[in-house]
């Protein structure tokens, strides 16, 4: 998720390696903070396999910056990993959740309804966090107060997102989403 969301990033406006960091912590560093020795390495793969290019600007006081640009490929690749995304991809929050953020330079609205039709398939398959035996166990199935928080906001997120999931599929096929 690190390289999508440098991807997405950079498929706004080239930026540098500081307020790159900035933006992905802002998107998922409260989940997963993003440390120099993880970004950078990320930023040399995918300019090493020609998705980015650096080049050396001005800097605002007198240091020169490297910035970040996305080549052509880099804009297919962006492409192309949000219209494949399944799995952990659609099935993980967190992951989710930063592919919704770039989901919108998907620029085919049937591609984008696909995407979240696999969210949806998901989220309506029966699941708990708590289980007898094979059996999914529900808030009121439970004793514990706090086992019962769990469920009880995952119930009221997860009925938020299919909502949301709901209406937009409906507006992507009625292109009413720009």
């Amino acid at each position: 998720m690190l390289e999508l969301s440098i991807l997405g990033f950079l498929y706004e406006t080239p930026l540098h390696g500081y307020e790159l960091r900035k933006r992905i912590t802002a998107l998922t560093g409260h989940v997963r903070p993003v440390g120099e020795s993880t970004l950078y390495p990320a930023i040399k793969r995918l300019e090493k396999a020609g998705l980015l290019v650096r080049e050396t600007r001005p800097g605002p006081a007198a240091a020169p910056r490297q910035v970040l640009t996305l080549t052509p490929a880099g804009r297919d690749e962006l492409r192309r990993r949000l219209a494949d995304a399944e799995g952990p991809d659609v099935t993980d929050e967190n992951r989710w959740f930063t592919l919704l953020a770039f989901l919108r330079h998907l620029d085919d609205p049937t591609a984008q309804a696909t995407v979240l039709r696999r969210r949806l398939t998901f989220l309506e398959e029966p699941t708990s966090f708590f289980y007898a035996g094979e059996h999914p166990l529900r808030a009121e199935d439970l004793d514990d107060p706090f086992r019962q928080g769990v469920l009880t906001i995952a119930r009221a997120t997860t009925r938020t997102e299919l909502t949301w999931l709901r209406t937009t599929l409906t507006d992507l096929e009625n292109h009413l989403v720009p």
